[in-house]
């Protein structure tokens, strides 16, 4: 039948890669679309995994269109050094937040991001700025979000140490959150404080519940590391 690829012959496999790529490159290049150079940033990764090429793409489409999800890779290989761009934090951070802050199908990854290096400083002065990375993770965690949810719990769970009050309950809402968003250990801190009581009245049967949660999460990881595995 005309038109299907036959995916057994590789002369035919490869001329209908090097198709694609020149239709994303076109789509990019010619018709200024973010979208067309994002797909083509990708296929240079994954297909012809040529990093430096990717690279450009990712930073051409974040500079020139702004695209979140190119600005979030690029992020990324800031912080390795990867097709041959800086290693630099700075560099990666200030991506990150622009990512975040466009929107779009990494977004939420971004903020947490940013959430990370202002939390430890390695990105700005050296210096922790909790209430930046509180601010973030909470943009994150309201985003849906679950490793924000679980920082937010921790942060209120070790307090003055951070730089601001301790807060149980604050620390149990956030818990909660992250073991509604799939998050293991948040399920499990909910359970201890629901157990001892820390931030609420003590109640067993939702602490064995939550505790239930926990041990269905880590099994069901467990599960799919073992199969990514085999």
């Amino acid at each position: 039948m005309a038109g299907l690829i036959n995916f057994e012959d590789e002369n035919e496999v490869k001329q209908f890669l090097d198709n694609l790529g020149l239709e994303y490159r076109f789509q990019c290049y010619k018709e200024n679309d973010p979208e067309g150079c994002q797909r083509l940033a990708d296929y240079m990764e994954g297909v012809k995994k040529d990093y430096e090429v990717t690279a450009q793409v990712l930073k051409y489409n974040c500079e020139k269109n702004g695209h979140g999800e190119s600005c979030y890779k690029l992020g990324g290989y800031h912080v390795t050094g990867k097709g041959g761009v800086s290693k630099c934090l700075k560099a990666a951070y200030s991506c990150f937040l622009r990512s975040c802050h466009t929107g779009g199908k990494k977004s939420m990854d971004a903020c947490h991001n940013v959430g990370l290096l202002t939390h430890d400083g390695r990105a700005m002065t050296g210096e922790p700025d909790v209430k930046a990375a509180r601010e973030y993770y909470e943009k994150a965690c309201a985003g849906g979000f679950a490793p924000s949810c679980f920082n937010l719990s921790t942060m209120f769970i070790k307090g003055d140490s951070e730089g601001f009050a301790r807060d149980m309950s604050l620390a149990l809402e956030y818990a909660n959150r992250a073991c509604e968003l799939g998050h293991v250990y948040g399920c499990a801190n909910a359970s201890r404080m629901y157990k001892l009581g820390d931030g609420t009245e003590k109640n067993e049967k939702k602490a064995e519940e939550l505790k239930k949660r926990a041990k269905e999460l880590y099994g069901a990881k467990k599960e799919r590391q073992l199969k990514f595995g085999e």
